[in-house]
C-alpha cells in the first residue's frame, strides 16, 4: 500500500487558518490570548507565568498593546482593572499629563503580580477604561493544582 503525500502551500495554510478563526464573530482565546476581532485600534495580550502551578503560587501578569497608533486617545492614560477571578480585584489610575493629539503617547505594557491561595483554574481578565467604559480587554487562563481545596 503506497502511501499519498499531500502538499500545501504557505499562503493556502494561512488562508484556510484566517478562514477558519474568521469562523468566530466573538473573540476568541487562543493559547492564553484573547484575540479582538475589527479593533484597528491594537491588539490588548496578556499572558501569565507560570500558567501552570501548584497553590498556592504567586504569578506575574504582562499585558502589551500591539499595532495602532501611539497617540491614540482611546487608550491614553487608561485606567486599569484586573479581575483576578477569585473573588477579587485590583485597579489603578493612572496620574497623566492632559491628552495631546499627536504629542501624547499611549502606555504599551502593563504588569501584575497576583497570588492565588487555592487550586483551581481561573480566568483572569484586564480592563483598560476610560472612566466607566471598557476601551479594551484581553484574558489568560491559569491553573493551580495542589492543596485539594478547589472553588
Amino acid at each position: 500500500m503506497r502511501k499519498r503525500l499531500v502538499r500545501i502551500s504557505f499562503a493556502s495554510a494561512l488562508v484556510f487558518i484566517a478562514g477558519f478563526l474568521g469562523a468566530f464573530a466573538e473573540p476568541r482565546q487562543l493559547a492564553g490570548i484573547e484575540i479582538n476581532k475589527g479593533n484597528d485600534k491594537g491588539k490588548l495580550n496578556l499572558r501569565s507565568t507560570p500558567r501552570v502551578a501548584f497553590a498556592p503560587a504567586d504569578v506575574l501578569f504582562v499585558a502589551e498593546i500591539r499595532g495602532g497608533a501611539d497617540d491614540d486617545a482611546d487608550l491614553y492614560c487608561a485606567a486599569l482593572e484586573w479581575d483576578w477571578d477569585d473573588d477579587t480585584k485590583s485597579e489603578s489610575t493612572p496620574d497623566c499629563d492632559p491628552y495631546e493629539p499627536g504629542t501624547s503617547k499611549i502606555r504599551r505594557r502593563f504588569s501584575a503580580r497576583h497570588k492565588f491561595e487555592y487550586g483551581g483554574r481561573y480566568q483572569v481578565r484586564l480592563n483598560l477604561k476610560q472612566r466607566d467604559d471598557t476601551v479594551a480587554s484581553a484574558r489568560t487562563v491559569v491553573v493551580l493544582r495542589g492543596d485539594g481545596r478547589f472553588r
